[in-house]
């Protein structure tokens, strides 16, 4: 394997197939050790939660695949931390997509003085951030993504109606055990112009409440695996 990228919180290995191998890390995003997917720079290290987020993956990629919906998931090596998945183009230098179900965190942060936290996004809001931790993860819209020529309309047409399917299936999901979903983060990619989901689907991409408290990355993935 070759080693290709290293991220916040997993490397990206090129393989001989023409695959991708990912290397699930212990880190997670957040801020004084306190754990926020909101923030931009690894806050603390959890021990064994790259291999639960690993897990975690596989069972949303399986849920998505009976949905209909198609991602890079090829295989995963559970005892490794490692998974195996098709190849696809970042947007750019690298974009995330957030969904926000309910307001809060660094959406707050941002229009806290138009909206209050907690508030119920109807319908689900989608944004998009540009990968740079320099200038903050700047915003970035659908239009500016075609001016700058990351990707046509189409495209993040596509990408949007994909990211509220995806959202709603995890959501659905978490609703069976109790739990309510406020915000996602993803990661798409192209492959012969064919936009897919590309990355993970994990306790540490996004935020979720039980009984009016945040479940903590760790707690998640146990309520998730063993229900």
């Amino acid at each position: 394997m070759k080693l290709v990228y290293q991220g916040k919180t997993k490397d990206v290995y090129s393989l001989e197939n023409g695959n991708v191998m990912l290397k699930f890390k212990d880190d997670c995003t957040g801020k004084d050790g306190v754990f926020d997917p909101g923030e931009n720079s690894v806050g603390l290290t959890i021990e064994g939660i790259g291999k639960a987020n690993l897990e975690t993956s596989v069972y949303y990629f399986d849920l998505l695949k009976k949905a209909g919906i198609k991602t890079h998931f090829v295989s995963a090596d559970i005892e490794n931390a490692t998974m195996e998945v098709l190849p696809g183009k970042v947007f750019g230098h690298g974009l995330e997509v957030i969904c926000r179900l309910v307001a809060t965190g660094s959406f707050i942060r941002r229009y806290g003085e138009y909206i209050e936290d907690g508030t119920v996004l109807e319908g689900g809001y989608v944004e998009c951030t540009f990968k740079n931790d320099e200038k903050g993860d700047p915003l970035v819209t659908g239009e500016g993504l075609a001016a700058l020529g990351v990707m046509s309309p189409a495209m993040f047409e596509s990408m949007k109606e994909q990211t509220l399917k995806i959202t709603k299936v995890v959501a659905d999901d978490l609703k069976t055990i109790g739990l309510d979903l406020w915000d996602i983060k993803f990661e798409f990619g192209y492959n012969n112009d064919e936009v897919i989901l590309i990355d993970e689907i994990a306790s540490g991409n996004m935020r979720v409440y039980k009984d009016g408290e945040i479940v903590s990355p760790v707690e998640l993935t146990k309520l998730i695996l063993n229900r």
